[in-house]
C-alpha cells in the first residue's frame, strides 16, 4: 500500500460557493480557509481549489450520494443550485439521478431504499 486517501479535490472557479453547496448535500459545515480554498469534512474531506481554467467536458470521476428518495433529493438539490442531467434512471440495481453541482460537476443521487 502506498497510502490512504485524505481528501478529494475539485478544481473550480468559486471554492466558497461549492463548499457551501456540498456542505448542504453532505450535512457538514463548509470551511473557507481563504478565497482560493474551501472544504467540507465528512468521511472523506471534499475540498475545492480555485483554478483559472473553466470546466470543459465530462467528469472522469464523480460522487454517488446515497439517498432514501431520489426524486425528493433531486428536488432539494435543485433548490440549492444543482441542475438535473437527464431523466431519472431505473435499472436492476435501483434508481439514480445524474445531477450537476453549481459549477457543472456531475454527481449521482442513488437510491438506498432497494
Amino acid at each position: 500500500m502506498l497510502g490512504t486517501p485524505t481528501q478529494l479535490i475539485f478544481d473550480c472557479a468559486d471554492p466558497a460557493l461549492l463548499a457551501t453547496f456540498w456542505g448542504k448535500v453532505l450535512g457538514a459545515p463548509p470551511v473557507h480557509r481563504d478565497p482560493s480554498w474551501s472544504y467540507v469534512d465528512g468521511s472523506l474531506r471534499i475540498a475545492f481549489q480555485r483554478v483559472p481554467e473553466p470546466k470543459t467536458g465530462k467528469n472522469r470521476a464523480h460522487l454517488d450520494i446515497g439517498v432514501g428518495d431520489v426524486a425528493a433529493a433531486a428536488a432539494t438539490a435543485l433548490a440549492w443550485g444543482a441542475e438535473q442531467n437527464g431523466p431519472l434512471q431505473i435499472d436492476a440495481q435501483g434508481a439514480f439521478q445524474v445531477m450537476r453541482d453549481p459549477e457543472g460537476n456531475e454527481f449521482c443521487l442513488v437510491s438506498t431504499s432497494d
